[in-house]
């Protein structure tokens, strides 16, 4: 059960207060409140709400500091890039990143420097593939 917390993405709302805490630390509800983006801002109430959701689900800690919780991520922001990713990937391409490659290299408007650098990139993996699969030999 644990780990289900941890491989699901983060909701909209969620990633807004773990961008807060990624970005300023560990804060309180209110703290985190003020910091939210957004007109009008979301009650005391939804924040404390959703920061408990995201203590349950083993994404934040909290640890009491006088009267109020302070809250802190467990979750890196490449962690949750990382889960995200791997969810789009198995609900849009059939688990294949070639695929979600493929279709954001066919939808952009790519310039000859950004398709210079995808390619190096390209070439760089093959690199380290080889390497790997020579280095399993």
């Amino acid at each position: 059960m644990e780990r289900k917390h941890l491989t699901r993405p983060l909701t909209p709302l969620e990633l807004e207060i773990m961008k807060v805490l990624w970005d300023a630390g560990p804060a309180t509800v209110q703290s985190v409140q003020e910091k939210l983006p957004g007109e009008p801002k979301l009650a005391y109430t939804t924040v404390q709400t959703m920061l408990n959701v995201l203590h349950r689900k083993n994404k934040v800690k909290r640890t009491l500091k006088g009267r109020a919780y302070e809250y802190a991520p467990l979750v890196s922001r490449e962690m949750a890039v990382r889960t995200t990713l791997r969810d789009v990937i198995t609900r849009f391409f059939g688990g294949s990143a070639e695929s979600l490659v493929m279709s954001l290299v066919a939808s952009r408007d790519l310039n000859p420097e950004k398709l210079a650098k995808l390619k190096r990139l390209v070439e760089q993996a093959e690199g380290a593939a080889k390497e790997r699969s020579h280095g399993n030999s």
